[in-house]
């Protein structure tokens, strides 16, 4: 039997990070919301994304620091013992720490009416639920993203991992084979590695290739240190399972790796397939639903945010899609997104965190006016106390102003938050500049590749020191 229709100004699809955001905020300035989740509140980054890996990665950080002391006077007498189920208890441990904040049960008490089903459009302007049939002045799809698993010959008949699945391993791999050399691929090598599996990587294209080159090879370089095995320009042609219970992965060329265990991350693609978006009349193209500027698509009453709709597919941009889009669909106020300040990081060990333009974006876009600046940090105090001296900071500057910046280093993730206040706020880099920062501190490294940018103005111009010798005759 179905309910009478539940009549709301705003239903949300998902309830993940953007469209808890989005509910959240709704109700709290005195919408009427229905939210929709058919799966596990918190969506992929609580569940399976970016709060288990970051806690893995934690863990892993721990075993690698007890063989890492020598240099500081501190000798391993062993390798450390690594119980891998205790750290998968600390995976879930911190899950369950975060969890009660995506609860039904806290956005009830925020006067959501959240339904435990998965939405489908009836009409431009109607869903079902479930039993339910829920008609809004206006819709946000927020229903994310799910692994992309490729049609590689064999994957089907053979076990495999991916980001959903990996975290509730309990026993160790003994070899841990990746298919995709991307963020998710290259964390997940370098965490399992130091957990003390042998782990080997497969990469179609370049490992980390959307970063920074130069600070990409900084990081494949301590991952080799390290033990990870990473085959670059290599694509997965066959798989098969051995009558042993292995995989095997038959490669483009004669390499054929392998391994006890198999984890597919080459990509992401939009969780679209419940939606009956035709319905809508909603748009989709190659890597989502079609959206304009201000995240409407092409049913003026929908909006789509996050993942689902292709792009940058992190969590801060869901929920920054969620405040563009609240703005228009509750006050009826202009609002385009722009993604031109959206920084992305990738939690390796050194992490890379990049924002803005790239550096040949930026010399496209403005010629020789885009100007490169460095400084490394080896020549950081606070880096070399504490052993880290692997890593840059590169910031492109145009007319006095920073328009992208790429770190590579210790805590890259925190140090380009600078940056991209700088770049949302249209800060020149002299606010850098007239900062001053504690010593010793790792956060040194911004101002003085700030202060780059101005040395070779001062120190080097002849205009300069003619104008100090002048001074100093009086």
């Amino acid at each position: 039997m179905t309910d009478k229709v539940i009549k709301t100004d705003l239903c949300i699809v998902g309830g993940g990070s953007g469209g808890l955001s989005a509910a959240a905020g709704a109700a709290q300035m005195g919408a009427d919301v229905v939210l929709l989740e058919g799966g596990k509140m918190g969506g992929d980054c609580l569940n399976y994304g970016c709060v288990p890996s970051k806690a893995l990665i934690a863990a892993a950080k721990h075993a690698h620091a007890m063989t890492t002391g020598a240099p500081f006077g501190v000798t391993p007498v062993a390798e450390p013992e690594v119980d891998f189920a205790a750290a998968k208890n600390h995976v879930f441990s911190v899950i369950a720490k975060i969890e009660p904040h995506d609860s039904v049960e806290r956005f009830e008490e925020l006067g959501v009416r959240v339904i435990q089903e998965y939405g489908e459009f009836t009409s431009g302007n109607e869903m079902a639920a479930g039993p339910h049939r829920i008609k809004a002045r206006r819709f946000i799809i927020a229903t994310g993203s799910s692994p992309f698993v490729p049609p590689i010959p064999g994957l089907d008949d053979t076990p495999y991992e991916t980001n959903e699945t990996i975290f509730a391993m309990r026993q160790r791999p003994d070899h841990l084979v990746i298919i995709g050399g991307g963020p998710i691929g290259m964390e997940m090598a370098q965490a399992h590695r130091r957990l003390g599996c042998q782990v080997t990587v497969l990469e179609g294209f370049k490992a980390l290739g959307r970063s920074h080159p130069e600070h990409a090879a900084i990081v494949l370089e301590q991952m080799k240190q390290e033990g990870i095995v990473i085959h670059e320009g290599v694509s997965a042609e066959r798989i098969e399972s051995t009558e042993s219970g292995r995989v095997r992965v038959h490669t483009n060329g004669e390499l054929i790796i392998e391994g006890s265990h198999l984890l597919v991350a080459v990509g992401r693609k939009p969780n679209i397939g419940k939606l009956n978006l035709e319905s809508a009349n909603i748009e989709t193209h190659r890597t989502g639903i079609r959206v304009d500027s201000s995240l409407k698509t092409t049913n003026r009453r929908v909006y789509a945010i996050g993942d689902v709709i292709g792009g940058a597919q992190f969590t801060h941009v869901a929920g920054y899609h969620a405040s563009v889009v609240l703005k228009s669909a509750l006050f009826g106020l202009p609002s385009k997104v722009r993604h031109d300040h959206i920084p992305s990081a990738t939690y390796t060990d050194p992490e890379i965190a990049e924002v803005g333009l790239s550096e040949q974006a930026a010399q496209e876009k403005f010629g020789n006016k885009a100007e490169i600046i460095t400084f490394g940090f080896g020549e950081n105090d606070r880096a070399l106390a504490e052993g880290k001296p692997k890593g840059q900071v590169r910031a492109t500057v145009v007319n006095g102003k920073p328009v992208g910046a790429s770190i590579v280093g210790v805590y890259a993730g925190e140090l380009i938050q600078p940056w991209a206040l700088a770049i949302a706020n249209g800060l020149k880099i002299n606010a850098f500049a007239a900062m001053i920062a504690p010593y010793p501190t790792i956060g040194e490294v911004n101002k003085r590749a700030a202060g780059s940018y101005f040395a070779k103005r001062l120190f080097d111009s002849n205009k300069v020191k003619r104008i100090v010798r002048l001074v100093q005759h009086f």
